[in-house]
């Protein structure tokens, strides 16, 4: 129903989950560090195979409900540097729209998005909510690019 940075206190092993209302992120380590899923209303029988998980969940986070504008500035570097373009809508492909090969920091204005590493939608993905993000590497993305970036509307 909320946050959980350690599930292994009440839970020790999983091979199946149900989201009965909201949407969440989980994470395959604790303290939502790893690789996140998102999981909307419904079953996941099993979801280790289905999303590659090399474990189980260890750590969730609810994402609230957002009903108003969504704003984020992308940057190419880190530590907002190089080009920057402000975005207010889904993105499938940052190299084709905006002509940047790489996004490694970014601002979230407003609302709450998903980033990940391939055009399309596709690959690993990471949760961004309201805030400012200077360095993807210190969230434990190093090496990580993110292509294309999708706002989070479910109404969970």
């Amino acid at each position: 129903m909320n946050d959980c940075s350690d599930m292994s206190s009440s839970l020790s092993r999983s091979q199946s989950c149900r989201v009965e209302s909201g949407c969440f992120m989980v994470y395959d380590r604790n303290n939502y560090m790893g690789n996140q899923y998102f999981m909307k209303r419904g079953e996941y029988s099993d979801y280790m195979s289905m999303m590659g998980m090399r474990d189980c969940i260890k750590s969730c986070r609810m994402i609230p409900m957002h009903r108003g504008q969504f704003r984020m500035k992308i940057y190419e570097k880190e530590n907002f540097g190089g080009q920057s373009h402000e975005m207010m809508e889904d993105c499938d492909n940052v190299m084709d729209r905006y002509r940047m090969n790489e996004c490694q920091s970014c601002n979230v204005m407003d609302g709450h998005w998903l980033m990940y590493e391939q055009p399309q939608f596709r690959g690993k993905m990471m949760y961004m909510r309201p805030g400012e993000y200077r360095n993807f590497m210190d969230m434990g993305m190093s090496g990580q690019r993110f292509m294309s970036m999708r706002r989070i509307t479910d109404s969970c």
